[in-house]
């Protein structure tokens, strides 16, 4: 007898979806594990969309946002020093 390969199925959930449960989960002040259980999806996940969507993750981007423009203007700045202590 020849045993059928288990299928898998992976589960997706929307971006909605993964934010309100992320909004849930700081709002309610659970562990990540009681959230996690409560949603029905692993807790590992619930950690990850938390780092992506979470309060923090959003004062992340804007902070690194900046530093990303400040760099851009630095360079800009960096080459054009080079350019005329070359002239020289």
């Amino acid at each position: 007898m020849s045993k059928k390969p288990v299928k898998i199925v992976r589960r997706s959930y929307s971006d909605e979806y993964r934010r309100n449960a992320v909004s849930l989960f700081e709002s309610q002040g659970y562990t990540t594990a009681q959230a996690a259980c409560g949603l029905g999806v692993d807790a590992d996940l619930l950690r990850k969309w938390h780092r992506k969507y979470g309060k923090l993750a959003s004062a992340d981007s804007k902070a690194s946002q900046n530093e990303q423009q400040d760099l851009n203007q630095l360079r800009r700045e960096n080459h054009r020093l080079r350019m005329e202590h070359d002239l020289l």
